[in-house]
């Protein structure tokens, strides 16, 4: 009998377990799988978007501006909670939303930011078979929705987030985002294609690494989030890899595909034919990017240079532009060194030296035992690389000061890397080849958002909501995150670099700095013949592109003839045998207004406006902001492998004032070296406008000494320490960086002294607010014996 009970018990314990099992299911106790969400917005009418039209086409006209071009803004690099930095990001412990679903996006671009394009680029490492194509879907549906009145309020492209880190210098290729024409399912990749290494091996391997699975009961009420994030990572556990030994083209559409090397990505997109670009972006951040790290690799002739037309020059992330001729480590990789300080850096393992003397010398220890013991500290921390503030145990991110960041950069990515920026890059050649091999990008900008809120730059507000800015909401929280030290040592601490690759997780980038370095993100601005998908990917293809810092300044950049008329446009290139001369036409972007225009509101639900869009949308006045001037840069690329690229950036080159009066302004310039240099030279322009606010716009809003030097820092943090009602806004110059124009050089009949310039033209013309276009052809353009120039 007792036998009985016993198995009736044991049973019956079964019972009630797998009753609870599937209890736990129904209530999604082990997670739900998350979908791409409801559109809610209908179709923004057509007349709406006639007015932008013919409003625009207005300001072009009153500048100058061809008459068969619009300019369309776009973002190409926004994520949702597909992926997994941005659904960490969005967890309510970390001050987020919750979720922020993929059809939040184009709600956002259609009623909040008033985009015309917009892609999504969801990491191609968190992605599934299902969450593609519930993606695709989505995106067909904004494209539906978007063109039901006749004409597209926005056109939404499809693509993914190559997001590869690389461990060592040679190994680095950094992030790519691949976009696809069509959004169709079988014209495009059958697939995200996920990036070999470390984004990878956290999501399959480490998953704990990104969140405790204990966080839940700390957040009781939102404790779904957190089982929705655990179900998030099993489904990527649970897709299993495709064989790499198939043709991307031959495997099935239910399987993890992975590629090593940029090669390797274009070698799979080829293979299963289909149109796309793949933009390299955040080139110049060094959080994530290996001590040591340039561009050179990258122009190897294994390496599908062709591919990479475009290139993100600003996002949300900071700006990726700029070359400096200081390093964050001199050495070599397997044993580097300190640079001492210069005057617009201080590396930060230097200042790690700086902050153990300092405590050495409030121990009461002697002088040059506290040297040496800084001299230690900077080696420590050099040991390390992008971690060597983990040898510095209990500090504050104050002590920090600014190190590590670039002090007369616009806007500059944290702790940026100068051999990986743009500039440095157009610097380069590779002398492998019969010819020197080089990039040839165009310019783009992007939010590169994690709130799926593509163009969020058109007003500082909402920090937490218009920028990547996140974090914990209490000091018990972020130590669940980021375990503080016991104490504060005058003394620094040794960490190989093994035991870094095993034990590190959040705290190796940095999180709490970097707040200080999200801004509102950038957009992409295309001259198209027609407001269609096919009229943006032409202007894509075609470099005929621009970049801005979030505003939307209307811009031209070309190259004159000897009558004053164009013959190549930004992005171009260009064979000539004379002086070139160049043009640059320039307007700002629109005062905003607080709130939202009608149409949003009558448009979305009150609660949707105020949660997607924050009750702020892009609202243009009807007067601009004033252009002040226009910076030249010219670039002269290598020409001999050893060839030092500090002497060919020339920033600024050429500095044009401007005296805008609303309508623009108007700016001509040559480079009467050009042909006595005997070598390429690469121009662009960049439109600076007269300053306005920026979320994070001062960083770390350092107070500075006489001599410039950052004496205190006050960080705009991005968990409980900061408000989130500050905004941390300060005055920026927004601007537009156009496309380069490649200019390359041709040998003229006669010698470079015998070869005429522009007859009576000054170097550099003067710059006109409104000056009629009759005035601008004063100096004739005149090639030499008829010289023409040609394109390539």
């Amino acid at each position: 009998m007792r036998t009985i009970f016993a198995a009736l018990g044991v049973l019956a314990a079964i019972a009630l377990g797998a009753g609870v099992y599937v209890y736990g299911i129904l209530e999604g106790w082990y997670g739900r799988s998350r979908d791409a969400g409801e559109i809610v917005g209908a179709s923004v009418p057509g007349d709406i978007v006639e007015t932008r039209i013919e409003t625009q086409r207005a300001s072009l006209d009153e500048a100058g501006f061809p008459d068969d071009t619009q300019i369309l803004f776009g973002d190409l690099h926004v994520h949702s909670t597909f992926s997994t930095d941005a659904f960490v990001w969005a967890l309510p412990l970390l001050r987020g939303e919750g979720a922020n679903p993929l059809a939040d996006a184009c709600d956002f671009a259609r009623y909040c930011s008033a985009l015309d394009f917009w892609s999504i680029t969801d990491h191609a490492e968190a992605m599934t078979p299902r969450r593609w194509a519930q993606s695709v879907e989505s995106i067909q549906e904004c494209a539906a929705r978007s063109d039901a009145d006749g004409v597209p309020d926005v056109i939404p492209f499809m693509g993914f987030e190559w997001t590869q880190v690389g461990a060592l210098p040679s190994e680095h290729y950094g992030h790519k985002n691949v976009i696809f024409r069509s959004i169709e399912a079988d014209e495009i990749s059958a697939r995200p294609i996920a990036a070999a290494g470390v984004t990878v091996r956290a999501l399959r391997d480490n998953a704990q690494a990104l969140l405790p699975p204990e966080i839940a009961l700390l957040d009781l009420p939102n404790r779904q989030d957190y089982y929705d994030f655990g179900r998030f990572v099993q489904e990527v556990r649970d897709t299993p890899l495709c064989d790499p030994e198939i043709d991307s083209a031959d495997l099935p559409r239910e399987c993890y595909e992975i590629a090593a090397t940029p090669a390797d990505l274009v070698a799979r997109l080829d293979s299963q034919g289909v149109e796309r670009l793949i933009i390299p972006h955040g080139s110049s951040w060094g959080f994530y990017t290996p001590p040591g790290t340039t561009w050179d690799h990258q122009l190897r002739p294994d390496q599908p240079v062709e591919e990479f037309s475009l290139i993100e020059i600003y996002s949300g992330h900071g700006n990726s532009e700029e070359y400096r001729s200081w390093r964050a480590f001199d050495g070599t990789v397997d044993a580097p060194e300190c640079p001492e300080p210069s005057p617009n850096y201080l590396p930060s393992c230097w200042r790690a030296g700086e902050i153990i003397e300092e405590r050495c010398l409030l121990a009461g220890v002697e002088e040059a035992e506290c040297a040496d013991r800084a001299a230690i500290a900077r080696r420590n921390a050099a040991s390390i690389g992008l971690a060597g503030h983990l040898t510095v145990q209990g500090e504050d991110i104050e002590d920090w000061l600014d190190s590590g960041q670039c002090r007369d950069c616009f806007l500059p990515a944290f702790n940026l890397n100068p051999t990986t920026s743009v500039q440095y890059g157009l610097a380069i050649s590779n002398f492998e080849g019969d010819e020197p091999r080089r990039f040839h990008w165009g310019f783009i900008g992007s939010s590169d958002t994690h709130t799926a809120r593509p163009g969020i730059g058109y007003k500082p507000v909402e920090r937490h909501y218009m920028a990547d800015v996140s974090g914990a909401v209490s000091e018990d929280i972020a130590h669940r995150f980021l375990p503080p030290d016991p104490e504060a040592p005058p003394h620094s601490v040794a960490i190989d670099r093994e035991t870094l690759i095993q034990n590190a997780g959040f705290q190796i980038t940095e999180l709490e700095r970097q707040a200080s370095f999200f801004t509102g993100g950038g957009l992409a601005a295309a001259h198209v013949r027609e407001r269609s998908r096919d009229g943006v990917w032409e202007a894509l293809e075609s470099r005929r592109v621009y970049a801005t810092s979030g505003l939307r300044q209307l811009l031209w950049f070309e190259m004159l003839d000897e009558d004053g008329e164009a013959i190549a446009a930004m992005g171009e290139d260009v064979d000539l045998a004379a002086t070139p001369r160049f043009r640059v036409r320039a307007v700002g972007s629109f005062v905003q207004q607080p709130g939202c225009p009608d149409y949003a509101v009558r448009g979305l639900p009150a609660e949707r406006l105020e949660g997607l869009c924050r009750n702020e949308c892009y609202n243009p006045g009807d007067e601009r902001h004033a252009i002040t001037r226009i910076e030249v840069v010219r670039i002269r690329p290598q020409i001999e492998p050893d060839e030092s690229v500090d002497l060919l950036i020339e920033d600024v080159w050429r500095t044009l004032e401007c005296d805008d009066d609303g309508d623009g302004c108007v700016a001509e310039f040559e480079d009467p070296d050009f042909l006595a240099g005997g070598r390429d030279a690469i121009y662009y322009v960049r439109a600076i406008q007269e300053p306005t606010g920026q979320i994070n716009g001062a960083g770390l809003r350092c107070e500075y000494d006489a001599d410039g030097q950052c004496i205190r820092a006050n960080p705009c943090f991005g968990d409980y320490r900061t408000q989130m009602s500050e905004d941390c806004v300060a005055q920026v110059e927004h601007r537009a960086w156009s496309s380069p124009i490649y200019v390359g050089y041709q040998a003229p009949p006669e010698t470079p002294e015998e070869a005429a310039p522009m007859d009576g033209a000054p170097a550099d013309a003067a710059a006109e607010g409104d000056a009629p276009a009759e005035d601008e052809g004063d100096t004739d353009y005149r090639p030499d014996d008829g010289e023409q120039p040609t394109r390539r």
